[in-house]
């Protein structure tokens, strides 16, 4: 995703690409400068944040277009890329078809090693394997393109030991910040990925490292409706934010079966979920580096900024909140192909930035380490292949990524 030169894209182009993602676009000039840097698009702050995303899209469809054009032969295109889309914009039978596979994986036995013998599904790996690495995929170098590689190793699980079809959808945080039990994701129906806990009284939770309190909602407990209703857990908490979530457990020979549990949290949403934080992040001031942005999206917390990202787990809340085994909700995953679906549109519209690392190898530097660098790799376990880092910038790269959002 590199640019030099200013360039027009051409009609034809732009209409190669809505084909390919079955949208309409019209041709547009996009600037490209000798800096490297795309002319950003001019989107009006006062505009909803739905409207906001759908700008950048826009614009980031455009220098797509072009990038396809001067790539040359590749064995992935846009044309042979997965193409991820809102869960809202899914049909019912797609929807089923991703819930059947999720449970699939719920189902498969664990490979995960004897160390881990908590683990008693495939699926539970995938909990495990982020459970040991907490401290080193979060706030640190690795977070964006781990996590990129984990959500990817989880598409690929699906269709390879579980059949499934499709790609792995998102969920448009955006559209639901109102509330959160109107979203098709969350509204308990059976295409939805269940519905909000039952009722427990408790205290909220503490967000953000404890600095951020965040009122308890309508939920609390075991996911009363849908596909997952009552879905169960086997691993954690080990560092649960939601009062009453618990008892903690200390490590992964720990087998814990219990509910998942929720406290869907509009209140979160309304809060972090604005044009302004949007905007930030992908034309603003916190666009302007890599470091800003990795810096901007995980949150600010002792200036109570909870970021995009840990928004999004705090308003699934329960399970949600723990930083350790958070993918127990199965909802993890569409919010996490959402935020990398954030960091795909930093990359296109920042190309002179889509290759930066910042940060270190541990979890705000605690223990002290050094910088992690593009050769640093990461560990997949027994979910799929490792790659370094550098492997996981380009998601039309072909080795091993080939996806683009819509």
């Amino acid at each position: 995703m590199y640019f030099s030169r200013t360039f027009v894209v051409a009609a034809t182009a732009l209409a190669s690409f809505g084909r390919v993602l079955a949208v309409p676009l019209e041709s547009a000039a996009v600037e490209v400068r000798q800096d490297g840097e795309v002319a950003l698009p001019d989107i009006d702050p006062s505009m909803n944040p739905v409207d906001a995303l759908q700008e950048l899209q826009s614009a980031v469809e455009e220098a797509m277009s072009h990038e396809n054009c001067k790539r040359g032969p590749k064995k992935c295109t846009l044309a042979t890329a997965r193409v991820r889309k809102d869960w809202a914009v899914l049909t019912k039978r797609e929807r089923k078809d991703y819930i059947k596979a999720a449970q699939c994986l719920r189902s498969l036995p664990s490979k995960g090693p004897e160390e881990w013998s908590a683990a008693q599904t495939r699926y539970d790996d995938f909990v495990a394997l982020h459970v040991n690495l907490t401290m080193s995929v979060h706030g640190s170098g690795l977070f964006l393109t781990w996590h990129r590689a984990f959500v990817w190793s989880y598409e690929t699980a699906l269709r390879d030991e579980c059949g499934y079809k499709g790609t792995q959808p998102y969920w448009n945080w955006f559209a639901d910040a109102e509330d959160l039990t109107k979203s098709p994701v969350f509204d308990g129906s059976d295409t939805s990925l269940g519905g909000d806990g039952e009722f427990v009284q408790h205290n909220g939770s503490l967000g953000g490292a404890r600095h951020i309190y965040l009122p308890s909602g309508a939920g609390g407990g075991c996911i009363k409706s849908g596909p997952f209703k009552n879905a169960s857990a086997s691993i954690g908490p080990f560092n649960p934010a939601m009062d009453g979530l618990g008892p903690v457990v200390l490590d992964l020979s720990d087998y814990n079966p219990r509910c998942i549990q929720r406290d869907l949290n509009s209140y979160a949403m309304g809060k972090w979920y604005t044009t302004a934080n949007l905007l930030n992040v992908t034309i603003g001031a916190a666009s302007r580096t890599h470091r800003a942005f990795w810096s901007e999206v995980q949150g600010r917390y002792p200036d109570q900024f909870l970021g995009l990202h840990t928004t999004g787990h705090y308003s699934i809340n329960g399970d949600n909140t723990d930083l350790y085994s958070s993918p127990n909700d199965p909802a993890f995953f569409l919010h996490h192909a959402m935020f990398d679906r954030l960091y795909w549109m930093h990359q296109i519209l920042h190309p002179a930035e889509a290759r930066e690392v910042a940060g270190t190898l541990t979890l705000q530097d605690r223990p002290p380490s050094r910088n992690a660098t593009v050769d640093d790799v990461l560990d997949m376990g027994t979910l799929g292949e490792s790659h370094p880092i550098k492997d996981m910038f380009d998601t039309l790269g072909g080795d091993p990524l080939c996806y683009i959002y819509l």
